[in-house]
């Protein structure tokens, strides 16, 4: 019996990540990227520790269409301050961390739940 959800036509699925890099419905990326069900974009930051609420700012102009934004804070789940967390939800951004592994799995099921979701990934 095939349990894989069914993904609808036109939806952004990231099939792998690792080696510094990510394939994302059959396009791989080798930098930080932000995926939407829609389409996949570059995500020009720095290092997890480093982010501030300007490196959001391109899924701060879509807040009205996303949920929940998946932050994959790279090999590792990190903590997510307090201080940027309430800057992005001042912004109209939820924002959930954890490792860019499981930010990806739980951007897949949620996409495919049709959800409103996107995912900011740090390469693993």
């Amino acid at each position: 019996m095939d349990v894989t959800p069914l993904i609808p036509e036109g939806r952004q699925i990231i099939q792998s990540y690792g080696a510094g890099g990510f394939r994302v419905s059959g396009v791989n990326y080798a930098d930080p990227i932000i995926v939407l069900p829609t389409e996949t974009l570059s995500w020009q930051t720095h290092a997890y520790a480093d982010l501030t609420p300007e490196d959001f700012a391109q899924l701060s102009s879509m807040a009205a269409e996303i949920d929940v934004v998946l932050l994959g804070t790279g090999a590792r789940g990190e903590f997510f301050p307090p201080r940027l967390r309430g800057a992005l939800k001042e912004r109209g951004l939820t924002v959930e961390a954890m490792d860019t592994g499981a930010a990806c799995r739980t951007y897949n099921v949620l996409m495919a739940e049709g959800r409103r979701v996107a995912a900011a990934l740090m390469p693993v």
